[in-house]
């Protein structure tokens, strides 16, 4: 696509008044106007277009070359006719505005429509044709409505001091049923460029037909929808496919995790069975240890050593803070006495409440002043006496003896 920056000049001179072409020479004029900013400015972002027009007071430049087709559409509207057409001050001015475009490397180009006599000589012409070739300015020139005065050939000698390797072109439009812009759509003005092919119509044409049965210089806005259309649908069914391959994708990824999941649950239960055998092994330590714990403390409350007396089974009954202070007790005891030399001695120590409640007031965190306490100090004082009346009865139940 060739880059360019393009001046239309338009003729709004009295003679755009005539009917010969549909529906009025300016009417007709002004339709192909709009398809040539139109071809111009889709088929290269960077082309920019300019409008001005030859005849009433003078010359007026409507838009400078801009690439913004809504300005140029809209300069178009409420121009006023009358005057003669001046078509060298038209194109010297349209030159004037392409030397001030803003990017240089554009190409330029002058579109000149001619819908009525020229008053200028031939060599007036020449001489412009020339200044446009100097300073490598193409020019497509539009030839329609008027043919007396010698236009045609007027019109040829400009095109050919300022064509250069065919890059200018002319267009004779007689007047017919046709609209100007239906006869502009297959001339060298719309589909050359010196390369095979220019503007709209390359670009939304080729050589078997249009897209989608639509030529977009006729219609321009329907081909430019149903090109969207085509372009939303077919990234719609783009998407479409990848969301396909991204499930697929993922039932693919689902299967393995699946079996890692059974591992990690088979390695949870097996985690959570040692955890498990590791409690029942904990409470049966606290277990052994408690039953420790009362037999040491029935061992140490046996005085008779055949059997629990009533103190024991009060004892077995007592609390666990009972028994460990009755633990403690016989520790403290054997600790301070040096251990008992017999049963009896035993049961005077554990018969003399005041010594045993000193002892315990000893200790540190004893209250001594627990009811508990005071009971289990009673009870042992209790089975020292009956222990002591059983001995005594049955030393005196025994003979005494004899030595020989």
């Amino acid at each position: 696509m060739v880059l360019e920056a393009t001046m239309i000049c338009i003729d709004n001179s009295e003679w755009m008044r005539n009917g010969d072409y549909s529906p009025s020479r300016f009417q007709a004029q002004a339709e192909a106007v709009n398809l040539i900013c139109g071809a111009k400015t889709q088929s290269n972002p960077e082309n920019t277009v300019g409008i001005l027009t030859m005849a009433g007071k003078g010359v007026r430049v409507l838009a400078t070359p801009t690439s913004d087709l809504g300005k140029i559409l809209a300069c178009m509207h409420g121009l006023e006719i009358g005057g003669e057409m001046n078509i060298t001050a038209g194109i010297q001015v349209a030159q004037l505005a392409l030397k001030h475009r803003q990017n240089k490397n554009q190409q330029q180009r002058i579109i000149v429509f001619v819908g009525s006599p020229i008053k200028y000589d031939k060599k007036v012409l020449e001489t412009i044709g020339k200044k446009l070739k100097k300073n490598s300015v193409s020019i497509d020139i539009v030839d329609f409505g008027e043919e007396d005065d010698g236009k045609p050939e007027k019109l040829e000698a400009l095109l050919a001091s300022v064509n250069n390797n065919d890059s200018s072109h002319i267009v004779h439009v007689p007047p017919g049923p046709n609209a100007l812009s239906d006869v502009l759509i297959s001339t060298p003005v719309f589909t050359d460029d010196g390369d095979g092919g220019r503007g709209f119509a390359a670009v939304g044409s080729s050589a078997s037909g249009f897209d989608f049965g639509v030529d977009p210089n006729l219609d321009p806005e329907l081909a430019l929808a149903l090109r969207v259309s085509m372009e939303e649908e077919r990234a719609r069914q783009e998407a479409a496919a990848k969301r396909a391959a991204e499930e697929a994708g993922g039932q693919d990824k689902g299967e393995e995790p699946s079996s890692n999941a059974e591992d990690a649950t088979m390695s949870d239960v097996n985690v959570s069975a040692p955890e498990e055998n590791k409690k029942i092994t904990d409470s049966a330590i606290d277990g052994d240890e408690n039953a420790l714990l009362k037999q040491a403390l029935t061992m140490s409350m046996n005085i008779s050593g055949s059997g629990r007396s009533g103190g024991d089974a009060e004892m077995l009954e007592a609390t666990g803070e009972d028994q460990e202070l009755a633990l403690a007790l016989q520790l403290s005891m054997q600790e301070s006495t040096g251990g008992p030399s017999s049963q009896s001695e035993e049961n005077k120590l554990l018969g003399d409440q005041a010594y045993m409640s000193s002892v315990l007031a000893s200790l540190p965190g004893v209250d001594t002043n627990d009811p508990a306490l005071k009971d289990l100090l009673a009870s042992l004082e209790n089975q020292s006496e009956n222990q002591s009346e059983s001995q005594q009865k049955k030393s005196e139940d025994e003979p005494p003896n004899e030595n020989k």
